[in-house]
């Protein structure tokens, strides 16, 4: 008898080691560490004031921001050509201590101008800095847009935060360069305006904000534009890989005054995996279209051999995988032209924060503009495990 129940007994030690043995397999075999935005919560907007000032620089240009967790503060480029001041970036406090971004509770701190490898600081027209992204070492690497029409080739340099002065420069493909003929390079004012680098800081991303000349057009109303993401490997610092990204159609909507621009202004690395949120900006005529997308290169064709897209059938190349996450247009806010973005801190109830900011061209029309939001970060195995066990709350 005793037998016959140690035999029932038997399957039920099996039933018990099953789940066990599933999840083993599934964190041998799942991409852990990509993960993915299940949701987005708008906390609240601040502005700087008009004209504000610090170190007798005015402030303004904000086109890429970074945030340093280990002292809590953000980097932000600005995208002034030397005009107002020499090439530099502000240090800023924004307070989320709260759980929301209120008026007032966003401070620039410090100035810090950027010197090249001679320790000079740029000449005007020089530069046209325009996306910033944290290292490990206290160093921050910066993209310039260059000026296509003077032949200005963009860059993306590595400078110290504590002096500003210039450390490393990254090889740009010559695919992206612009040359006499205008048939080839970036377009004018339409170059690296993104940056972003991987948890690990192995890799370095920048994109093209409109189509290299040789490969499309730029972007209008109603026609997208196939952008250029360019990976580079920081352990080389050499550029590897290039993908395609297509940017969305926009429709102006009651287009006055006849001035239409599209494109993408930054990407944000989100994990290891080549997973990213991207920022598309559009000027529409009568205000600002601003989207999220998640992004993956999973499956995407690698590029970089590709010197013209429209001299092959770019129908055949897998573009990066892009996914609606938030239309701005749906807030009940007045949005200006918002170019950067940058993970904060965690917020009070442990959910992630995202930060938002917006370049006011120096016009006394426009605002730099700072959006917060709350976003809830997903890994693939908690994914599985909510679809499994619909009451699970981690």
């Amino acid at each position: 008898m005793h037998l016959i129940k140690n035999i029932f007994k038997f399957p039920r030690i099996i039933y018990f080691f099953i789940p066990i043995i599933i999840i083993i397999i599934l964190f041998n075999f799942l991409p852990i560490n990509a993960i993915e935005i299940s949701k987005i919560e708008f906390i609240g907007e601040a502005t700087l004031a008009k004209g504000l000032t610090l170190q007798k620089t005015e402030i303004g240009g904000l086109s890429g921001i970074t945030y340093n967790p280990k002292n809590n503060l953000y980097y932000a480029i600005s995208d002034d050509r030397g005009q107002k001041a020499a090439a530099r970036f502000y240090t800023l406090k924004i307070d989320l201590s709260k759980g929301s971004l209120q008026k007032g509770k966003v401070v620039p701190v410090s100035v810090t101008t950027l010197l090249n490898e001679n320790g000079q600081t740029f000449r005007p027209g020089e530069t046209d800095t325009e996306g910033i992204a944290l290292t490990n070492k206290a160093t921050v690497f910066i993209s310039s847009e260059g000026d296509a029409a003077k032949l200005i080739n963009p860059f993306i340099k590595e400078f110290s935060l504590s002096s500003g002065r210039e450390i490393t420069t990254l090889p740009i493909p010559n695919k992206f360069l612009p040359e006499k003929s205008g048939r080839q390079g970036i377009r004018n004012n339409l170059a690296f305006e993104s940056l972003t680098i991987t948890s690990d800081k192995k890799h370095l991303f920048t994109a093209t904000e409109n189509a290299l000349i040789q490969d499309g057009v730029a972007a209008k109303a109603n026609i997208g534009t196939p952008c250029r993401i360019l990976q580079y490997n920081l352990l080389n610092n050499q550029p590897e890989k290039e993908f395609l990204y297509q940017t969305e159609p926009v429709s102006p909507f009651l287009n006055v005054t006849g001035k239409f621009a599209s494109g993408l202004p930054d990407l944000l690395a989100l994990d290891n995996q080549g997973h990213f949120l991207s920022l598309e900006r559009s000027f529409t005529g009568l205000g600002f279209a601003i989207s999220l997308f998640q992004v993956s290169l999973e499956g995407s064709d690698d590029i970089h051999q590709i010197n013209s897209l429209l001299a092959v059938d770019s129908k055949n190349i897998k573009p990066v995988q892009k996914k609606l996450l938030l239309d701005l247009r749906t807030l009940d806010v007045l949005l200006d032209n918002i170019e950067g973005l940058t993970l904060g801190p965690k917020l009070p109830d442990g959910q992630q924060s995202l930060i938002l900011i917006s370049d006011n061209n120096f016009n006394s029309l426009q605002r730099t503009q700072i959006l917060a939001f709350k976003i809830k970060i997903e890994t693939p195995l908690i994914r599985l495990l909510r679809r499994l066990l619909p009451n699970l709350n981690p």
